[in-house]
């Protein structure tokens, strides 16, 4: 199991955080999920997931589907930073 913290801005911190598409995407391929804000004013959002499949994980976020979560949640994908648990 993979441990990540992935990094990134948002459109609306209030929708991302309450979007069920993360868990539509991600719950099928066992990913689990915490979910945390930035600063106060700030648009930065942030993940810890434990991925079981990195292959799996890896295709799906490079999907239609994966694309199609994304602009759902307004994630602004050129902010995106992943970093694996050392």
């Amino acid at each position: 199991m993979a441990t990540y913290l992935v990094i990134h801005d948002v459109d609306d911190v209030d929708h991302w955080v309450s979007s069920p598409k993360r868990a539509e995407v991600f719950g099928p391929l066992g990913i689990t999920i915490r979910v945390f804000r930035g600063a106060a004013e700030s648009n930065q959002v942030g993940l810890i997931l434990e991925i079981p499949d990195m292959d799996a994980f890896q295709e799906i976020m490079g999907s239609e589907v994966g694309a199609e979560a994304m602009k759902f949640d307004g994630v602004h994908p050129e902010t995106l930073v992943m970093l694996s648990e050392a």
